[in-house]
């Protein structure tokens, strides 16, 4: 009988540990010109990709992010048994027009915002657990994309409440494999915990930082819970896309349980925009928000070695534009991933 791995109640431990053997960053031009972009793999100054439509120019940043990631670890897409992809187009239109080249299995997932945590947690169990050698996940954005499909498009030019946040144009990618690759310092996923939905009533489709912090909140309490643990064991906590406003309502919502996360934490949608200069309110947003920093930033300070384990935990707001339009809540879930450095 396979031993189970499942720990707590929202937990997964990997003794033999998945390792994230290839990555890749891609964004467009407002997210080269913040902080991070010296860190991103790929700048591109035209949002369109040189399609068509803003729908198949996002497709066009999810293919291209896989294969920096494939070249970065010498696969061919040929080698990749699964893909594990998502995006916040309708019937993940994305994930349709950027994998439909690579003629792979692939598993469509949808976590709003979270969907890099769930595609890593996803593809982890699966490395994990024997169903293949090597699995990518991959998560996009596009702020024109997002902008038309939840609220209006940029040319109707509507005014922002402060608590609204940018949706970032790019996309990043993780190849995991049962094995590491090349000479160290490695990168390895040793748990998971999988989020629940967190419902307290929010409205506001401009405040998803209200509506994500609870859910977030969770996955950090439940984390801690389940592996046993401390905030002491990990250099960095950091959340998707929480902005300034989910950020101080988290600090809220874990200090209630006397848990102080603020000289520990991060939060991706602060960092990869300088708010001052670029005028993004509340910060950044987007599936490809996380993605894009996970994959530049953070990957870089894991192997540096400045830090040696993080909790990363991506954030997501599930609504669509009928939900919103019937008058409904908004609730939010977040899905943790735990990433160690490995000599």
């Amino acid at each position: 009988m396979a031993k189970i791995k499942h720990i707590g109640q929202q937990s997964v431990r990997f003794e033999e540990a998945p390792y994230i053997i290839g990555w890749g960053s891609i964004a467009g031009k407002k997210e080269g010109d913040g902080p991070l972009g010296s860190y991103i793999d790929q700048i591109e100054t035209d949002s369109m990709m040189g399609k068509d439509n803003w729908e198949a120019a996002e497709g066009e940043f999810q293919k291209k992010v896989v294969k920096i990631a494939l070249h970065r670890c010498g696969l061919n897409i040929g080698q990749i048994q699964y893909i594990v992809c998502g995006d916040l187009q309708s019937q993940l239109t994305g994930c349709v027009h950027g994998m439909m080249e690579f003629q792979r299995p692939m598993f469509g997932v949808y976590g709003a915002c979270s969907t890099m945590g769930e595609s890593m947690s996803l593809g982890a169990m699966m490395v994990n657990g024997g169903f293949a050698n090597y699995v990518v996940a991959v998560t996009s954005s596009h702020t024109e994309v997002a902008e038309r499909q939840f609220r209006y498009p940029v040319a109707y030019g509507s005014q922002k409440p402060l608590s609204a946040t940018w949706t970032v144009t790019g996309s990043g990618a993780v190849i995991l494999g049962q094995q590491p690759r090349g000479k160290g310092p490695w990168l390895k996923i040793t748990g998971v915990t999988t989020g629940k939905m967190m419902d307290f009533g929010v409205q506001d489709s401009m405040n998803m930082g209200a509506c994500m912090a609870p859910a977030a909140a969770n996955v950090i309490l439940a984390h801690f819970d389940d592996f046993d643990t401390s905030i002491d064991t990990y250099d960095k906590i950091v959340t998707g896309d929480l902005g300034t406003v989910g950020r101080d309502i988290l600090f809220e919502l874990t200090k209630t349980k006397k848990l102080d996360i603020q000289g520990k934490y991060m939060d991706c949608g602060i960092e990869i925009y300088n708010n001052e200069e670029q005028d993004v309110h509340a910060g950044g947003s987007g599936c490809g928000c996380s993605a894009v920093v996970l994959t530049s930033l953070l990957f870089r300070k894991l192997l540096s070695g400045e830090w040696k384990k993080i909790l990363f935990i991506p954030t997501g707001a599930l609504l669509s534009k009928i939900s919103f339009n019937e008058g409904n809540t908004i609730p939010g879930i977040a899905h943790g991933v735990v990433i160690e450095r490995e000599e």
